[in-house]
């Protein structure tokens, strides 16, 4: 088997007391890697439980999640962590910008909990900043932003390192057209230099308008 990222039979139940509540049923998926992906369904269909199975941030009931070929079920949570800090990147709705920090610092965070030097993490910061067009803003904080902006700082963040897989959960629902727009082509570009592989969980058209598959789940099913 190969590819950035396969889901076997994957399933998962949660339980509210002895009722059982289907999330995900069966899934069977593979994405290959530089692919550039829109996740789609109505609210309650599995999206947000499966980008947390494939993260490893949630464990399944049945079935199993390979990263580039790693089983996930067989890593430890140290071996997991270690997985989501070198492999994957995160692009949250809600931006989970550190606040007291500045834009350039909240790139190099990701950097600097991998061990890169200071001077290469600085440099590496101001060159992706500049790549997402925030050159000159380097130094303010998340609240002199603007929503747009935060939302590449969020990006900026996610691709520093250069990971294999990037998931994205909403990532133009605080934007307007115009900067969402702007945000898609972004990614893209970065989906086409890099070759990184993009996962996005969305309810925007713009989004799927995108993605070059559209896969779409209807209560906790592929359809």
């Amino acid at each position: 088997m190969s590819g950035a990222i396969q889901c076997i039979d994957l399933g998962k139940t949660y339980y509210q007391g002895n009722q059982e509540i289907p999330a995900l049923k069966g899934v069977q998926l593979n994405i290959p890697k530089g692919d550039f992906v829109c996740l789609s369904g109505p609210s309650g269909s599995g999206k947000s439980t499966l980008l947390n199975l494939i993260s490893g941030l949630d464990q399944p009931t049945t079935g199993q999640v390979r990263i580039g070929g790693t089983r996930l079920d067989q890593l430890s949570k140290t071996q997991l962590s270690d997985l989501r800090l070198h492999r994957i990147g995160f692009v949250f709705q809600a931006y989970n910008l550190v606040p007291v920090l500045s834009a350039r610092e909240n790139v190099e965070l990701i950097m600097q909990l991998q061990g890169v030097p200071a001077k290469q993490c600085r440099q590496q910061a101001n060159s992706i900043l500049a790549e997402v067009g925030l050159e000159g803003l380097e130094q303010r904080r998340p609240a002199d932003l603007s929503g747009g902006q935060q939302q590449r700082v969020a990006v900026a963040r996610a691709i520093a390192s250069k990971p294999e897989l990037i998931l994205a959960d909403e990532p133009t629902a605080n934007l307007d057209s115009q900067t969402a727009e702007s945000l898609m082509q972004l990614l893209q570009s970065m989906n086409e230099q890099h070759g990184m592989t993009f996962l996005f969980s969305t309810h925007d058209p713009l989004v799927m308008n995108y993605s070059k598959r559209l896969i779409r789940l209807h209560d906790g099913a592929l359809v």
